[in-house]
C-alpha cells in the first residue's frame, strides 16, 4: 500500500496517530465495543457537546453552524470537567486567514483544570500553517484539505479535564468560526499517560553563532513530538544564498556543551536535500517555498522514530547558510563582511584559494512551533510573544 496515497484511506491517519500513545490498533479492534467510553462533538450547535443537546435552535435547521469571535474576544470551543477522557479530532475554519490573524489569534488547551495553558500558540502555527501561508498539504497529524481549512488527529488525553479556546488578539472581528472538537469521556488512562503541550517562538532576526530555539529547556518525562518551521531568508544581506545548512540539535537528559542527537542540515532534517520545493508526507514536508521571496515553512513528525526524554529535553536550529560562485560574487562585488564558521573572522571573498562553495554564519527570521508530550499539565517556558512580534513583517495583513 503506498502510504502517499491517503485519500483512498482517511482512516488510516487516524490509527497512525493513535500510535503515540497507544498500541497500534488491529483491524477487528474498529468493531469491537469500548463500554465505558462516550462520544462527544463540541460545535457552534451544541457548544459542551452534551448528550441529546445538539442542533437546538431553529428546531434544529441550521440554526447555528458558526459563532462571529470579534477583536479581543475569547471563546471555548470544548470543556469538560471531572471525567477522564481523549480528544481524538479537532477541525476548524475561519472566513478571515490574513497571516495576521493566523498569527494573532491564540489557541489554547488546559488540561485537568490547570491554572496555565499546555498550548498557547498562533492559530495557523499550531496547524501546521507556518508564516501565515496557507497551503493544501496532508500528513499524519495535520491537514489543510485545500488550503481553507485546518485539522488535527493528535491524540490528547486528559484525566479529570480539558478546556479548548481561541483568544482573538488581532484587530479583525471574526464573522464566522466553524469548528468541531470531536472527544471521548471515561477512557481509562494508565499511569505512563502523557499530555500533550505546544510551544512557539520567534526571532526576527536570530542572533549570529547562537543557535535558534525550538524549544527551551524542559524538564521532566516525555516525549518530543516534532516540529514545524517558518524561515523568511535575509536577501537585504546574503541575497538569495542558501539558507539551510544549519542542523537540528537535540539535548537530552543532561546534555550540555553537545547534544545527543544531531542533524546534518534544515532540509536535511525534513527528509530532502540539495535545497527545498514543496511537497507533503505523513512525517515531513515543505507546505511552502517561495524562492522570490525566500521564504520557506517545513514540518517534521516524529512518530516512526521517538525522541522520549526522562528528565530534561531542549531543541535548536543553527542558523548556517552556504555561498555558491553567483552569490560569493555578489558577497565580493558588495564589499560584504559575512562571519565565517570561524570563531572571530570573516569570509575573504577575494582569497585565491577561496573554495566555490562555502559555509558562513548568517540571521534570519525563523519561526517554530514544537510539539511534545510532557508527565504533566503545566510547563514552565516563557509565555506566548505579544502578537505584534508574531505578526511583523509576515505582510498580506
Amino acid at each position: 500500500m503506498m502510504f502517499s496515497n491517503m485519500k483512498n484511506a482517511p482512516g488510516l491517519v487516524l490509527l497512525l496517530a493513535a500510535t503515540l500513545v497507544v498500541p497500534l490498533l488491529r483491524a477487528d479492534d474498529l468493531y469491537r465495543m469500548a463500554p465505558t467510553v462516550e462520544s462527544h462533538w463540541a460545535s457552534a450547535e451544541n457548544p459542551l457537546g452534551a448528550k441529546g443537546a445538539g442542533g437546538t435552535i431553529q428546531d434544529g435547521r441550521k440554526g447555528r453552524p458558526s459563532v462571529a469571535l470579534k477583536a479581543g474576544a475569547t471563546h471555548v470551543l470544548a470543556e469538560s470537567i471531572g471525567k477522564s477522557g481523549m480528544i481524538r479530532r479537532i477541525w476548524l475554519t475561519i472566513n478571515e486567514r490574513t497571516p495576521r490573524v493566523l498569527r494573532e489569534v491564540r489557541i489554547e488547551f488546559y488540561w485537568d483544570q490547570a491554572k496555565r495553558p499546555a498550548v498557547s500558540v498562533p492559530l495557523g502555527d499550531f496547524f501546521g500553517v507556518g508564516l501565515g501561508q496557507t497551503a493544501p498539504f496532508q500528513s499524519a497529524l495535520f491537514a489543510n484539505p485545500e488550503g481553507r481549512s485546518f485539522s488535527c488527529v493528535i491524540p490528547m488525553p486528559f484525566r479529570t479535564g480539558m478546556k479548548v479556546q481561541l483568544v482573538n488578539e488581532s484587530p479583525v472581528d471574526i464573522a464566522m468560526l466553524f469548528y468541531d472538537v470531536d472527544f471521548t469521556l471515561g477512557d481509562t488512562h494508565g499511569d505512563d499517560m502523557l499530555y500533550f503541550h505546544a510551544w512557539f517562538n520567534r526571532e526576527n532576526p536570530t542572533r549570529l553563532r547562537e543557535d535558534y530555539t525550538i524549544l527551551p529547556k524542559v524538564t521532566g518525562r516525555g516525549r518530543f513530538l516534532g516540529v514545524n518551521v517558518g524561515v523568511i531568508a535575509d536577501q537585504q544581506h546574503y541575497f538569495q544564498s542558501w539558507w539551510g545548512e544549519g542542523e537540528v540539535k537535540v539535548y537530552l537528559d543532561g546534555d550540555t556543551a553537545r547534544p545527543t542527537l544531531c542533524g546534518t542540515g534544515s532540509e536535511d532534517y525534513v527528509g530532502s536535500g540539495w535545497g527545498l520545493g514543496t511537497f507533503s508526507h505523513l512525517y515531513q514536508g515543505c507546505t511552502y517555498a517561495n524562492q522570490a521571496s525566500q521564504s520557506f515553512c517545513f514540518y517534521r513528525y516524529h512518530v516512526p522514530d521517538p525522541i522520549y526524554f526522562h528528565s530534561d529535553l531542549r531543541v535548536t536550529l543553527q542558523q548556517i547558510g552556504c555561498w555558491d560562485p553567483k552569490s560569493s560574487a555578489q558577497f565580493r562585488a558588495a564589499g560584504a563582511t559575512i562571519p565565517s564558521l570561524e570563531a572571530n573572522k570573516a569570509v575573504a571573498w577575494d582569497e585565491p584559494t577561496l573554495a566555490r562553495y562555502g559555509l558562513f554564519e548568517r540571521r534570519d527570521d525563523v519561526s517554530s512551533c514544537a510539539y511534545f508530550y510532557l508527565d504533566r499539565p503545566e510547563h514552565d517556558l516563557p509565555a506566548l510573544l505579544p502578537p505584534a512580534e508574531r505578526s511583523r513583517g509576515l505582510g498580506g495583513s
